[in-house]
């Protein structure tokens, strides 16, 4: 189950960073999301979280015996309790002047990602469990 959680990330992952690298405006005042001043740091996060699906990709095609390691399961709970952690946060306390339909928007985005990282954190527990 853990390489299939692997997958499904990598493919979050490398989907959200392209959207972001791409950065198309029209996308984004269709979603109802606030415009930013510059592209520049949306670009920059969409690169990272693109690598960091890509790297989440390489660990689901890896063999066993290579030493070119990619991102593991550890690493990917992390990155989607912290990143869907300070999202939801940002939503329920900071000052956002969003629409309804950004609101939802991220809120989804938030569900999926904590969603993903908290199962991928029950099923490495279940495995670890299962293996002593």
């Amino acid at each position: 189950m853990g390489s299939i959680l692997i997958a499904v990330d990598s493919v979050v992952n490398v989907l959200l960073g392209l959207v972001l690298l791409i950065f198309p405006p029209s996308l984004v005042e269709w979603l109802g999301l606030p415009l930013p001043g510059s592209a520049f740091y949306v670009r920059i996060l969409g690169a990272v979280i693109l690598g960091i699906g890509v790297a989440l990709a390489i660990e689901f095609r890896r063999e066993r015996s290579s030493s070119f390691v990619g991102l593991g399961i550890g690493g990917a709970v992390a990155i989607n309790l912290c990143g869907g952690g300070a999202l939801v946060t940002y939503l329920a306390f900071g000052d956002l002047s969003l629409s309804m339909e950004g609101k939802i928007v991220l809120w989804i985005l938030a569900a999926v990602v904590i969603g993903l990282g908290l199962v991928e954190l029950v099923a490495n527990l279940s495995s670890r469990r299962l293996s002593s």
